[in-house]
């Protein structure tokens, strides 16, 4: 809350990591889209590798940092997409530019020899004057937390570092770190 009622630019945005399965790691800024008691969710495209990590090794660190608040939360756990209906109904609040991208890019890919402005194209033409579907290949995935640890920073380099474990019956457990 403090992020958003701070001004920051995009204070939504968060690093995601995600692995193969042969533990190679892989990072990349995504936007925080909805949270609740389940975890964290944002949306992408199915074919993209951060979804071919997940599909690979379900699990995900999602990592908010906030400079000029000198705060960050970490958060690790296991990612699984959303309902369809979660994403659909996401879907829906954006943008038609944004929806048209989603089916216009081939998110990883590389690009042949078509252009991303023609792909745009082909899409707007063939959805014109429609409504843009939920593509099959694009949806939201959740991260549900078994840790989160929040950090503050202070001048003195004794940072404050609380860290909460889910517990095996679901309760959390709360230690304090060193910094």
């Amino acid at each position: 809350m403090a992020a958003k009622e701070s001004d920051i630019t995009l204070h939504e945005s968060m690093s995601l990591s995600t692995s193969t399965s042969a533990g190679f790691p892989s990072s990349r800024m995504v936007l925080l889209k909805d949270f609740d008691s389940r975890g964290f969710i944002f949306f992408t495209n199915y074919n993209s590798r951060k979804a071919q990590d997940i599909q690979e090794n379900p699990k995900g660190s999602l990592l908010f940092h906030w400079p000029a608040l000198e705060r960050q939360i970490r958060i690790e756990g296991s990612v699984t997409r959303t309902s369809i209906e979660e994403s659909e109904c996401y879907f829906r609040t954006r943008d038609r530019g944004s929806q048209v991208g989603a089916w216009a890019s081939k998110q990883s890919a590389t690009i042949g020899q078509k252009s991303i402005a023609e792909e745009v194209k082909e899409i707007e033409n063939r959805f014109e004057n429609q409504k843009i579907p939920l593509p099959s290949f694009w949806g939201g995935y959740r991260v549900a937390p078994n840790r989160i640890e929040f950090w503050q920073g202070r001048p003195d380099r004794l940072h404050e570092r609380l860290l909460f474990d889910r517990e095996a019956k679901g309760d959390w457990s709360t230690t304090l770190l060193y910094p």
